[in-house]
């Protein structure tokens, strides 16, 4: 009983003079959000399944990344994604190129229950982030391989999003997160082309 009152006090009295205060969580989480205008899909085919892009170690975290003159890499850890980076480059390119095919069987791979597709599309991802003067650069080759035939050939993609000016690591991350949206975007309209 005494150990308790003693703690108990000792509680209040920590708490009276500002050592235990609640810390606000100034973090920001962010995903990325397909561009390609939303509509009503009717079709099933091409029914194809997305698998979880291979990321380079740096990219592979929480923290959204800059690139710094020099080859430095810049985290902060309160702009962090919402979801896994591979997760959400699926999940976004399965939308959009949905909406460009006008299938609904174009789906991350962990979301089909059988193999009841006819592609896989692999993705392997070298570089997708600001470089020092913001552009977003998004480098990357990709295969759309059939589930029963010869190996495909891996195809190479580049995308520059402009930006206003150099992001800031620390600073909102609005436009950055745009940019990348709009390269998925860009992705997405050449493997439709290629189908």
């Amino acid at each position: 009983m005494i150990m308790k009152s003693i703690t108990l006090l000792l509680t209040a009295l920590l708490a009276s003079c500002g050592v235990l205060k609640p810390v606000k969580d100034a973090s920001v989480n962010h995903v990325l959000d397909p561009l390609v205008p939303e509509r009503q899909i009717t079709g099933t085919s091409p029914a194809i399944a997305i698998a979880r892009p291979s990321l380079p170690g740096y990219l592979d975290r929480q923290q959204l990344v800059s690139r710094s003159s020099g080859g430095g890499i810049q985290m902060n850890g309160f702009q962090l994604w919402a979801e896994p980076l591979d997760t959400g480059i699926s999940r976004v390119t399965a939308l959009n190129l949905g909406r460009l095919t006008n299938s609904v069987n174009i789906q991350p791979v962990e979301t089909f229950v059988t193999m009841d597709y006819e592609w896989l599309l692999e993705i392997r991802v070298s570089r997708f982030e600001p470089d020092a003067t913001g552009n977003v650069v998004f480098e990357c080759t990709w295969k759309l391989q059939p589930v029963s035939g010869r190996v495909a050939n891996p195809r190479s993609f580049r995308s520059v999003i402009q930006s206003a000016g150099p992001f800031s690591p620390i600073g909102p991350q609005t436009a950055r997160v745009a940019a990348m949206n709009e390269a998925l975007a860009h992705l997405a309209r050449e493997i439709a082309r290629a189908l």
